[in-house]
This record gives C-alpha cells, sequence and structure tokens, in this order.
C-alpha cells in the first residue's frame, strides 16, 4: 500500500507541475509578442533581446512539459528505470539555449554600443513595465516547484524578469535623458546574469545525466550509520545517483557476521536509509568474507 500510496503522490506532483508550467507558458507566450512587437517599434535591443530570450524560454517551457509527460510512461525491457530522465535532459537542453541566447545578447550591444541608434524611450518603458509584470507572475506561479525542469524555468523567468527591470531602467534613462547607450549597456548588465543562470543550470542537469551523487548526499555518513547496525561489519561500494535530481537512489555492500539474520538486516537497512537519508530505492548486496566487487571499490570500513 505504501508502494503505490508514494507512486500516487509521485504523479500527483508531477501533474501539478506540468499544470503550472502550462500556466507560465500561456502568461510567457502572450508578452513574448508584446515585447517583439514593442521591440521593434521603439527600436530598442533590450526589448528584443528580451523578446527573443522570452521565445526561447517557451520553447523551453514547452520541452520541460513534454518531458515531463513523457516520464509517466511506464518502464519498459530496453528501458527498465521508465522516462524520467527525459527531466534533466530537457533541463540541459535549456540551460544550453540560456547560454547561446546570452551570446547573441551580448554581440548585439555590442555592436550598438559602438552606433547606437535611435530609441523611444516612452514605448520602451511601457512595454517593459507589462513585461516585468508579467514575469513576475509567472515567477510567483513557479516558486512552489522544486524538480530540474521548474527549477530551469524559474530560472528562465528570473533572468526575463531581469531583462525587463533592465529594459526598464533603460527606458527611463532613455526619456529623461536621451542617453542610448543605456539600452546595450543595461543588456549586458543583465546578459551576465543570464549567463549565471545558464550555467548553474547546465550544470547541475549534467551532473544528473552523468549520475552525480544528489546535491548533499553523504557517503560516509551512510556507511557509520549502516555500520553501527547490528550483525554488520562493514559497509562499503557504496554508489549513489538520481533519475531527475531529487530523489537518491543507491547500491551497497554490506558485510555480516557470520550469525547475521540475512532478512532482519535487510529490513533494517532499508528503514535506516529511508528515515535518516530519504532514500526509497535501495540494491543492497550482503557478503561473508572476501569482498566481490571490483578492487576499486572494496576497502576496509
Amino acid at each position: 500500500m505504501s508502494g503505490a500510496h508514494g507512486h500516487h503522490q509521485h504523479h500527483h506532483s508531477e501533474s501539478a507541475s506540468q499544470r503550472r508550467l502550462w500556466l507560465v507558458l500561456g502568461v510567457l507566450a502572450t508578452f513574448t509578442a508584446v515585447e517583439a512587437v514593442g521591440g521593434f517599434w521603439a527600436n530598442s535591443i533590450a526589448l528584443l533581446a528580451e523578446a527573443a530570450h522570452m521565445l526561447a524560454d517557451c520553447g523551453a517551457l514547452v520541452l520541460a512539459v513534454v518531458a515531463i509527460g513523457v516520464s509517466q510512461r511506464p518502464a519498459r525491457a530496453d528501458r527498465t528505470y521508465g522516462h524520467r530522465r527525459y527531466q534533466p535532459l530537457a533541463a540541459y537542453t535549456n540551460g544550453l539555449i540560456l547560454l547561446a541566447i546570452t551570446v547573441g545578447v551580448v554581440t548585439e550591444a555590442l555592436r550598438r554600443l559602438v552606433a547606437p541608434p535611435p530609441v523611444d524611450g516612452g514605448v520602451m518603458l511601457a512595454v517593459a513595465i507589462l513585461g516585468g509584470g508579467a514575469n513576475l507572475a509567472a515567477l510567483l506561479v513557479l516558486s512552489g516547484g522544486s524538480s530540474l525542469n521548474e527549477r530551469g524555468a524559474r530560472a528562465h523567468v528570473l533572468s526575463d524578469l531581469l531583462g525587463a527591470v533592465a529594459a526598464i531602467l533603460a527606458g527611463g534613462v532613455i526619456l529623461a535623458f536621451g542617453w542610448l547607450p543605456a539600452d546595450p549597456l543595461l543588456s549586458l548588465a543583465v546578459s551576465v546574469l543570464i549567463l549565471r543562470s545558464g550555467w548553474q543550470l547546465t550544470r547541475d542537469s549534467a551532473h544528473v545525466l552523468l549520475e552525480g551523487a544528489p546535491a548533499g548526499f553523504d557517503v560516509g555518513a551512510v556507511e557509520r550509520e549502516l555500520r553501527d547496525m547490528p550483525s554488520v561489519r562493514g559497509v562499503h561500494h557504496v554508489h549513489a545517483w538520481s533519475l531527475t535530481g531529487d530523489t537518491p537512489m543507491v547500491t551497497l555492500h554490506a558485510e555480516l557476521t557470520e550469525d547475521a539474520d540475512r532478512r532482519t538486516v535487510l529490513l533494517g537497512i532499508n528503514e535506516r536509509l529511508r528515515l535518516r537519508f530519504g532514500i526509497e530505492h535501495a540494491t543492497v548486496q550482503f557478503e561473508e568474507g572476501e569482498c566481490v566487487a571490483p578492487v576499486e571499490g572494496c576497502h576496509d570500513s
């Protein structure tokens, strides 16, 4: 029953994630069109960059929603873990898109610094304020999500919001003082923040795809905790990874005493892993005597 309940909760969480992403997608798609029209009208690189950025975000959100939908498909013979890895794969793609957009914005901003074109500060300011409000609303919708894809969407929306703030400031400066370089200069400043978000998302999702240990997972703590159990003489060859960057999965070797009750020890190990480390899926290999794992995985504990 507990397994079925956990399975139901998992799908409920992913359905809620899909709903949030669809809602944000609708908001961003609407204001992408608004900022694109406003950017051409005002001849503003900050607005046009923001529109291009939001368009890429819309594509990234579509990727994320599709990835969640695909990940809910049941496992099959050639994909025994199911399809949940599509989520970090989509997040990795999102991060690369952010990095590519940053390069494009920087290139155009530098070109405009050399020869600043005329910009309509009033139109720029009005459109940027509308876009900022839309991004703030989208960010609030995503505030409760914790999956890699929702984190990726938040990174996109936050960088959109920062872009809107930069456009607001640039529009205000141009409107008040007529200083045209404010437009590309503030675009460059926001590009640094977008670069940071894109790099973090790409790095984190690549870590998941490379089967790195989830953030905060402590192999030493797991070994110490299990060695304190009765009938357990040592623990080694501990490997941890995750499918989507959140719940860890673990395999380990446990060396038992000769009089150990294997069933009791197995239940105890799984219970400790669940309660102390939040590990729901663990594969435990028992050993009595010489370690049969590869040489690099065997050591005294």
